[in-house]
């Protein structure tokens, strides 16, 4: 992919993630850095929502299925208007709102409990089906880990998907080719993992997972296909905007963090740099 330089927005996102870091001393570095233009997009850009009032039947639902990197989604909630900018500084912490996995129910904004990996897509499929059967036009959008895919589960759901034709359904992976222990093609290949996907009866697109005009083009103009679900592979690179941790598998999980690391992060961020 070419290496465009990550804008202002984008650096004040990923500031507010090194802000969850420093304030529980822990967190999914690399994980939460490479989703952070996916979820941009969706809550900018796509879905609909009112954080006044998060339950609401006719919103959009975004489900992170890959929890871990749930730092990304906290940065956006904070953005929007769901979570108090001071719930970072207790993250992971006692008494915080804001644990090491989503859940909902505790974080406004949250659509589910995930962490145990592999969840997120049947989850969604489920609200897909929902909204289908309550005549509601209700989008439901999953973002799920390259190394979650791993699981069976995602491939039963994607199997139901594809059966019941679900085209307000999406799963978009954020592969960014780095499991918790190594490569993803050395734990378990994934490729042709497009074609996986096209041959479980979705519709397949590749994105540039850190390009929002890229990524705003093939999220904002509707299903594709509006007799299937819809599979967005987006290439991204793991720890993205923090130099010494891009694609690194050590910075997958950090905790214990030297001040002056967290000082290299905020400084690698700055806008305008």
């Amino acid at each position: 992919m070419p290496d465009k330089p990550l804008d202002d927005r984008s650096k004040f996102l990923r500031r507010l993630v090194v802000r969850g870091l420093e304030g529980g001393n822990r967190g999914h570095v690399g994980s939460s850095m490479s989703l952070v233009e996916i979820l941009r997009v969706l809550y900018d850009s796509v879905l609909r929502f009112d954080p006044k009032t998060p339950a609401d039947p006719a919103r959009d639902r975004c489900i992170l299925s890959k929890g871990h990197g749930c730092l990304a989604l906290y940065a956006i909630l904070v953005d929007k208007g769901f979570v108090d900018p001071k719930e970072l500084d207790r993250f992971c912490l006692p008494g915080g709102m804001l644990g090491g996995h989503p859940e909902r129910g505790k974080v406004p904004g949250v659509e589910a409990s995930t962490g145990a990996l592999g969840h997120g897509l049947s989850i969604g499929l489920g609200m897909a089906l929902a909204a289908r059967a309550q005549c509601r036009d209700s989008q439901v959008f999953v973002v799920m880990g390259d190394g979650e895919i791993n699981e069976g589960s995602i491939w039963e759901a994607a199997l139901c998907a594809g059966k019941h034709g679900l085209s307000n359904l999406w799963a978009l992976v954020d592969y960014n080719k780095i499991q918790s222990a190594g490569p993803t093609r050395d734990i378990q290949d994934l490729e042709p993992l497009t074609d996986k996907w096209r041959a479980f009866g979705f519709e397949t697109l590749e994105v540039d997972g850190h390009d929002v005009d890229a990524l705003e083009a093939v999220l904002g103009t509707g299903a594709p296909n509006l007799d299937k679900p819809t599979a967005i592979v987006c290439h991204t690179v793991k720890g993205k905007g923090i130099p010494f941790a891009e694609n690194d598998p050590k910075w997958h999980h950090h905790s214990k963090f030297d001040p002056r690391v967290l000082e290299e992060m905020y400084a690698a961020l700055e806008p305008g740099s």
